[in-house]
């Protein structure tokens, strides 16, 4: 048994922790990303016992010493982290004290691992979510100079799978800058609600030491203590909220990338992918398969997944603490590890890929596209829309079977549907079309050049505040 777990053990238990036990209660294989932050709150928590004098200035000064060495055996790869430590608050504080002496034993006044583990785990998160948001942002950044670069070009757009409108390329790149902007603002929301700090309410209740709550928070980079202490070290909300905000970035991730692998698929050709993004075939040579783009889309049932292990193991468990709470972590690292590689990867493959504007636009023009341009056509002429509706559909059909596009009727054609028609080809021609959809947030090009300069805003405005 380590001096340490003597001492977490000491007086209550006759045996040592079974070794499978130690095994299968230990976080410290996977928690060791924490170590800087644990490191940092444990500093502040010395400095802050000495200013109020419940340790020694000196014995403070040492421990912080001690805590240093430790942070930098940790980066160079020299500390040794055992299972028998169980968690890497107990491992690091076991190791400061032998480097320090019986100094090191006085620095858990005050407080207990059930509020370091959360006061530790918050901080680590509050980094992440800042790493996460510039991840965003600079996939946002590509999907402005895609869409800025193809702003002329149109395309089908869609709804059922089926065409449905002609719209700007660009409008279609922007839809997905505006569902990252909600999930840029929605960690930045997670941020802010995390700005509570727990380090002081001890085990459950408090302690009785005259700790100063508010100068940890306010050294610790939080806006200020917690309110209740059970709650505080119970709570792990920030924990499934960051799974929840990371599951619904990671499904616009994964639409973005279904929308790829259809676009770049033979039957349609609107993208091509970088090779450095896509896979062969080990039987057909011919093959260039998105893999990439697949997998990300795979990924998104285990960014689900942890949402719900999270969610399932809060369910039931009564205050305070309880030992179910050290199975927040897995899966939350995983979020965290699998959205910042996703981001990292799907920014240069949208910034790589090519767009084919004329097969994009023959698919536009071969689709019908222009089909509720002619209703509404027929409706200012003063026919009742679902009259004009029916009329089209009824055009469309005969348009089919004859291997037509709308704008190819003759006008006796066109009169065989309605003797309102005039010469209407120039009136839904694709880009009559794509320039008559000029509503607010609508495809029409000064509609999207609009969109393209607020987006510029937005990514300015936030660069001026992160270097402020």
């Amino acid at each position: 048994m380590s001096s340490q777990e003597s001492k977490s053990r000491s007086g209550r238990f006759d045996l040592p922790a079974n070794e499978l036990v130690e095994k299968f209660n230990a976080t410290i294989p996977f928690e060791q990303r924490v170590c800087p932050f644990d490191i940092k709150d444990s500093q502040t928590h010395a400095a802050m016992l000495a200013r109020q004098g419940i340790i020694s200035e000196a014995d403070a000064q040492a421990i912080c010493r001690g805590l240093d060495q430790v942070a930098e055996e940790i980066r160079s790869g020299k500390f040794v982290f055992t299972v028998k430590d169980e968690d890497i608050h107990m491992a690091i504080e076991k190791r400061m004290t032998e480097i320090v002496g019986p100094a090191g034993g006085r620095l858990h006044t005050g407080r207990s691992r059930n509020d370091q583990t959360t006061t530790s785990t918050k901080m680590y998160l509050r980094h992440v979510i800042r790493e996460v948001q510039e991840a965003v942002r600079g996939l946002q950044a590509e999907c402005v100079a895609v869409a800025r670069a193809n702003a002329d070009v149109i395309m089908p757009g869609f709804t059922h799978m089926q065409t449905g409108q002609p719209i700007l390329f660009a409008h279609w790149m922007m839809a997905f800058f505006w569902m990252l902007e909600r999930d840029f603002t929605r960690f930045g929301d997670l941020y802010k609600r995390m700005g509570r700090c727990p380090l002081g309410s001890a085990a459950l209740a408090g302690t009785d030491f005259p700790i100063d709550r508010d100068f940890t928070a306010k050294a610790l980079g939080f806006d200020g203590p917690t309110e209740n202490s059970i709650d505080s070290v119970s709570d792990r909300d920030h924990m499934v909220e960051f799974n929840a905000a990371a599951a619904m970035c990671y499904m616009h991730l994964s639409r973005l990338c279904e929308e790829l692998v259809t676009f770049s698929s033979q039957e349609f050709k609107f993208i091509e992918l970088s090779d450095d993004f896509c896979t062969g075939s080990s039987i057909m040579p011919q093959k260039k398969n998105p893999d990439i783009a697949e997998k990300i889309r795979g990924k998104t049932g285990r960014m689900y997944g942890n949402l719900m292990a999270m969610l399932t193991i809060m369910k039931g468990i009564p205050l305070a603490y309880n030992t179910d709470l050290s199975e927040d972590k897995e899966q939350v690292f995983d979020s965290i590890d699998t959205l910042l590689d996703s981001l990292a990867i799907v920014t240069p493959m949208i910034a790589k890929m090519k767009v084919n504007a004329e097969r994009t636009r023959r698919a536009a023009d071969m689709g019908y596209a222009n089909a509720t341009d002619l209703a509404d056509y027929l409706a200012k002429k003063g026919i009742p829309f679902r009259e004009a509706h029916h009329i089209v559909g009824s055009m469309v059909n005969y348009a089919i079977k004859h291997n037509k596009r709308l704008d190819d009727f003759t006008m006796d054609e066109y009169r065989q549907f309605s003797d309102k028609i005039e010469d209407i080809r120039a009136e839904i021609s694709l880009e009559t079309c794509v320039k008559a959809r000029r509503s607010f947030g609508g495809t029409a090009p000064e509609r999207v050049r609009e969109q393209l300069e607020h987006a510029d805003k937005v990514l300015s405005e936030e660069a001026k505040a992160l270097q402020a």
